[in-house]
């Protein structure tokens, strides 16, 4: 019987959800496995991916507070990773 792919999802930090994510994408490329276990490996990823935005957007969300309480009023960051561009 499989787990379902989103299972201990929940309890993972960010970064444990980032390595895992990692992990399952490069198991992913590897190729090789059986269809019930891409499919398997696809949906893990997906729970995965969902876990680390969720946390990141609970990151933001505490950062944002933490700025509004520090001036008294919300002011927004440029809050881009090192390797995106502005648009």
């Amino acid at each position: 019987m499989t787990e379902p792919a989103d299972r201990g999802v929940d309890h993972l930090t960010f970064d444990q959800a980032l390595a895992a994510l990692e992990q399952t994408v490069a198991e992913l490329e590897a190729g090789g496995q059986p269809l019930e276990r891409t499919i398997e490996l696809y949906e893990r990823g997906v729970a995965l991916e969902r876990r680390c935005e969720q946390l990141l957007a609970e990151a933001e969300l505490r950062v944002r507070r933490l700025v509004e309480g520090a001036r008294g009023a919300v002011a927004t960051a440029d809050m881009r990773l090192d390797d995106e561009t502005p648009a």
